[in-house]
């Protein structure tokens, strides 16, 4: 009789049966569809294409780090500025400023701007510089630079309009419609322009626009007006009278068409009149004359609500 029998470890039980399979988790076999693999195989690149390529990007990637390093180091701007001086040695350089648009403003600060740079070399010239700088006189409103070759520069100045005098803690001092300083004014040689008096008056020259645009009549007879604590006007006409308004823009608005339509059809004003008090309007308005100062004014004319 034979032995008994004996079972290796790896061995088949039975015959037929493969390796038994040991005990555990099963990594997962990844498959690549089979569309991608395809895909793959159609597409015509081969192994020295794509060294070619990771060359290419090297290079390219080398090339961006170079021009960043010149960059930092400023070496554009060294060769830029050394053309720029050849230009100038060629011939092209600054050698006349034709100044165009002045009236009022002096011409000799707008040539000190203009020449005021590192280098005379037209290409070297900052357009943008001189324009900011102008654009700071009280007089310039805008400001045109460019270059005419070979050696002038162009300076076309839009200047500001004066629209009235402001006067204030004994200064005068020229202002456009928007109350822009422009030029102190002397005494002996004030312009026939509207006199603003008091503190940031010039602020509120376009409030004062406004009111008088609303009444025709008043603005040619208009000697000044003051602000008042910085709260409402008073008005002084070419005649010496003095028309106190009450607070308030729209208040102050409405009390002034009242005036006019009334002046209009009784001529209040050239009249001996002193003030005209309409700060509590709508109520009556109080007329001081020169022998009676402060009585009640009652009108006969009929006036159309305003």
């Amino acid at each position: 009789m034979s032995g008994p029998a004996t079972i290796r470890r790896g061995s088949t039980s039975r015959r037929g049966r493969g390796p038994t399979r040991r005990r555990g988790v099963q990594r997962p076999v990844i498959r690549t569809p089979q569309r991608v693999r395809q895909a793959l195989v159609r597409i015509p690149i081969s192994a020295e294409q794509v060294r070619r390529a990771s060359r290419m990007l090297g290079i390219l990637l080398l090339a961006v780090g170079a021009i960043v390093a010149l960059i930092v180091l400023q070496v554009p701007q060294m060769i830029g500025n050394a053309l720029g001086e050849a230009a100038g040695k060629a011939g092209f350089v600054v050698r006349s400023i034709e100044i165009k648009g002045i009236k009022h403003m002096d011409r000799l600060p707008v040539y000190d701007v203009a020449l005021d740079q590192e280098s005379t070399a037209m290409p070297l010239v900052d357009l943008d510089d001189i324009r900011a700088k102008l654009l700071k006189f009280g007089w310039v409103q805008d400001a045109r630079v460019s270059r005419r070759l070979p050696d002038t520069l162009v300076v076309d100045i839009v200047e500001r309009t004066p629209a009235a005098i402001w006067q204030n803690h004994g200064k005068l001092m020229l202002i456009d419609k928007d109350g822009v300083e422009l030029a102190p004014v002397p005494v002996d040689k004030m312009p026939d322009l509207p006199l603003l008096i008091g503190p940031e008056a010039n602020r509120r020259t376009v409030q004062l626009n406004r009111l008088l645009e609303a009444v025709p009549g008043i603005k040619p007879v208009l000697a000044g007006a003051t602000w008042v604590g910085g709260r409402r006007w008073n008005f002084e006409f070419q005649s010496g009278e003095t028309l106190m308004l009450p607070e308030g823009e729209d208040l102050a608005a409405k009390a002034l068409k009242k005036f006019e339509l009334l002046d209009r059809n009784a001529r209040l004003l050239g009249r001996g009149y002193v003030h005209f008090d309409m700060r509590l309007f709508p109520q009556p308005m109080y007329v001081r004359v020169s022998k009676e100062p402060g009585r009640q004014i009652q009108s006969t004319v009929t006036a159309r609500p305003v």
